[in-house]
């Protein structure tokens, strides 16, 4: 299960088909240095993303 204090190379490191969802909604972290360091908390209020839609798609894709 992903979690909103997950880094986000963490989870695109340990979910690699969480990208398409990254993409979907117009994050290219997986070409971001600070993805390294970032949680995805912080990345989606950044971006200006709501955080829960972003994650309840993240752990969909992972759970399928």
């Amino acid at each position: 299960m992903i979690t909103k204090d997950m880094h986000i190379s963490d989870i695109l490191h340990r979910y690699p088909q969480t990208l398409k969802v990254f993409e979907k909604f117009g994050l290219d972290c997986f070409e971001c240095q600070i993805a390294d360091y970032e949680a995805l908390e912080h990345g989606a209020t950044v971006h200006k993303l709501n955080v829960d839609e972003l994650l309840a798609e993240l752990n969909r894709v992972v759970q399928d």
